[in-house]
């Protein structure tokens, strides 16, 4: 990828956005040396024109900006840099520097807490007992969780239908862990299945 880092004084402008969510979490600056670094590092580095020299996105707060993509446009003098966001984007503590929510990620994250408990157990932890019972238990907690929704879904209960869904969901990513499968795997089958249905398709 070739990028024009002259036209506009050896700096282009960058745009950061959320891999998963689609939102634009902010906007930056980056000379040669910060986009080689950030190539090199996997860790987001822009230029700060106020300060005069490079810095790591959450070289002092600890949220980093994970790149998964970067693309130039069709001029080749602007970034577009997908990333995971490893906490709140904006210095005030908002989740963007245009203060929006950035929702959609939770889930992710708590998939990662969960894959925490497996890799290191934790003796009085619940999620990790599931665990060490091993895939039949995991399974049978599954099941029984999807019962409990079908029954509350009977019932004209909002707030036990709700916490039954809450439920289930959270056996069922203990269940994908297990399997050692991750949620954008889920996420990629059922994007390949919408490309494939015709939008006049009933789904």
């Amino acid at each position: 990828m070739k990028i024009d880092f002259e036209k506009n004084q050896g700096l282009v402008p960058v745009i950061i956005q959320d891999n998963i969510t689609q939102r634009v979490l902010m906007l930056g600056y980056m000379n040669e040396e910060a986009y080689q670094k950030t190539t090199r590092e996997k860790k987001v580095t822009f230029y700060s024109r106020s300060k005069q020299r490079l810095w790591t996105k959450g070289e002092t707060s600890g949220n980093f900006l994970e790149w998964t993509e970067i693309m130039a446009d069709c001029d080749e003098d602007t970034l577009l840099i997908k990333v995971k966001p490893t906490g709140p984007v904006c210095h005030k503590g908002s989740d963007t520097c245009f203060e929006e929510v950035n929702q959609g990620r939770f889930l992710e994250e708590l998939q990662g807490i969960i894959r925490g408990y497996k890799t290191n157990p934790k003796e009085d932890s619940y999620t990790s007992s599931l665990f060490k019972k091993g895939i039949n238990k995991i399974a049978q907690k599954v099941g029984e969780e999807a019962i409990e929704v079908v029954i509350e879904a009977k019932d004209d209960n909002p707030d036990l239908f709700k916490n039954e869904c809450a439920d289930l969901l959270y056996h069922w990513l203990i269940l994908l862990e297990e399997k050692n499968t991750s949620l954008a795997e889920i996420e990629g089958i059922l994007r390949e299945r919408n490309q494939k249905i015709s939008p006049k398709t009933d789904r």
